[in-house]
C-alpha cells in the first residue's frame, strides 16, 4: 500500500507483554486500528484496558511484542524497529498532547513552542515567526508573552497544542487532553483538534474518559482487557 492512499497510522495485530511464564501480562492482544488523514478517533476503555501502551507503542516510545506498526504507509515495526533514527521520526513526524500541558514555566508561550523547532534543528527567528502564526490560528496569540502560570487551563492546553504542531507532524497523539478542563473548554479544545485534522490533513488519535467530549469524534474505539471490543 503507498504512502498517498495508505492511513496515516496502521497497526495490524499489534501485541505487548510485560514480564515472562507465570507472571507475564498480556496488555494489548492483536489490535488492529487504523486513522486516516483529516480523522480524529477517540479511544476508550477502562484503566488497565491498554490504552496507553497502543498509544506508546504508535508513538514509537514502547516496542511491540508482535504485529506491525505504520506510519504514513512506510512500516516502523515488524518484528524488529524499521527506522534507524526514532527520535527524528518522533520530532518530525508524531505531535503529542497530554493530560497536563507540560509548559516550561521559565519560558513564556511563544519560546514554549520555537522551542520544539529548535531542538528539531530550526533558527531562532524562524521557530519563533512559526509559534506566533501557531498561536494565532489556535486563537491564543495575544498570550504570546505570557508565562504558563499566567495563563488558564484551557490557553495552556492550546499553547500545548500549538507546540504539538510545531514541526507540522502528520500524527498527532492526544492523552486525557481535556481531563483538567470543564466542559467548555474541553469541547473548544476539540474543536480546534478537529478543525487541525482537517486543515492540515492529520491523523489525530486520544486517549479519553472524557464523556462530554465523544460527540466531538469521527469514531470511537473501545479496548478491554488489551482486545478492541467495539467501534462505534
Amino acid at each position: 500500500m503507498s504512502g498517498a492512499t495508505a492511513p496515516l497510522v496502521q497497526v495490524e495485530g499489534i501485541g505487548r507483554v510485560f514480564g515472562a511464564g507465570e507472571t507475564a501480562v498480556r496488555a494489548l492482544d492483536g489490535v488492529d486500528l487504523s486513522v486516516g488523514a483529516g480523522e480524529v478517533v477517540g479511544l476508550k476503555g477502562p484503566s488497565g484496558s491498554g490504552k496507553s501502551t497502543l498509544l506508546n507503542i504508535i508513538a514509537c516510545i514502547l516496542e511491540p511484542s508482535a504485529g506491525r506498526l505504520l506510519l504514513g504507509g512506510e512500516t516502523v515495526w515488524d518484528g524488529a524497529w524499521r527506522v534507524a533514527d526514532l527520535r527524528r521520526l518522533r520530532r518530525e513526524r508524531i505531535g503529542f498532547i497530554f493530560q497536563f500541558h507540560n509548559l516550561l514555566p521559565f519560558l513564556d508561550a511563544t519560546d514554549n513552542v520555537a522551542l520544539a523547532m529548535t531542538l528539531a534543528g530550526a533558527d531562532v527567528g524562524t521557530a519563533r515567526a512559526r509559534a506566533r502564526d501557531l498561536l494565532d490560528y489556535l486563537q491564543v496569540g495575544h498570550r504570546a508573552t505570557a508565562k504558563p502560570a499566567r495563563l488558564s487551563g484551557g490557553e495552556a492546553q492550546r499553547v500545548a497544542i500549538a507546540r504539538a504542531l510545531a514541526n507540522r507532524p502528520r500524527v498527532i497523539l492526544a492523552d486525557e487532553p481535556t481531563a483538567a478542563l470543564d466542559s467548555e473548554r474541553a469541547r473548544v479544545v476539540m474543536d480546534l483538534l478537529r478543525q487541525v485534522a482537517r486543515e492540515q490533513q492529520a491523523a489525530i488519535l486520544v486517549v479519553t474518559h472524557d464523556e462530554k467530549i465523544f460527540d466531538r469524534f469521527d469514531r470511537m474505539v473501545a479496548l478491554r482487557d488489551g482486545r478492541l471490543e467495539a467501534v462505534a
